[in-house]
């Protein structure tokens, strides 16, 4: 148990019998808990490996590499259809965690041996996602946009294609990508 991660556990909340049944869990693996983006994350020697969330509908277990894990129970979930490496398997209520503990265990352990084979998620490289046309053209008409962009690592690259490329109506793209372009020449990602 790490003291700065059990504010997340003791504080109010709607899932506070769930989340306290998965840290027990978590705490019977062989990783560290540590607290990262605000929630309590569990180590194999510094790298990232299961996270538990708290969320309105649902509180979850998420894997940090779960797209290399077998899912043999099917209860992996992505949670959106970007989301490349990271797999969840959501719960409503503690009989749902209590029943599915054995499966947990092994898919948790199968997490570790992940981490320790040092498998890796293959990830699409920027150039395999949407393009929206009018960023597109922003780079065309603006080689230091283009080079600047070029510059960011791939996934600050991925998080602005994404974005960029969301909204269905042309004037909302170009709006975004717009007021993003000082951050772009700054180095920055979308959220920095």
């Amino acid at each position: 148990m790490n003291p700065k991660v059990d504010f997340y556990f003791k504080k109010a909340g709607k899932w506070q019998e769930e989340l306290a049944h998965l840290r027990t869990i978590m705490l019977d693996c062989e990783l560290t808990e540590e607290l990262k983006w605000g929630v309590p994350c569990y180590t194999l020697e510094k790298s990232n490996v299961v996270l538990i969330h708290g969320f309105k509908e649902y509180c979850a277990l998420m894997f940090v590499k779960g797209a290399l894990l077998k899912d043999p129970s099917n209860i992996l979930i992505q949670q959106t259809e970007n989301v490349q490496a990271g797999r969840q398997i959501r719960f409503t209520n503690v009989q749902e965690i209590v029943t599915l503990e054995p499966i947990l265990k092994a898919y948790i352990q199968e997490a570790i041996e992940v981490e320790k084979a040092g498998l890796k998620v293959e990830l699409k490289k920027p150039s395999e996602f949407a393009m929206a046309e009018e960023f597109q053209t922003k780079l065309t008409e603006n080689p230091a946009l283009k080079t600047a962009f070029e510059a960011l690592t791939p996934g600050r690259q991925r998080a602005y294609l994404l974005h960029f490329s969301q909204p269905k109506q042309a004037k909302t793209r170009e709006a975004r990508v717009e007021k993003c372009m000082p951050q772009i020449f700054a180095g920055k990602g979308l959220n920095d």
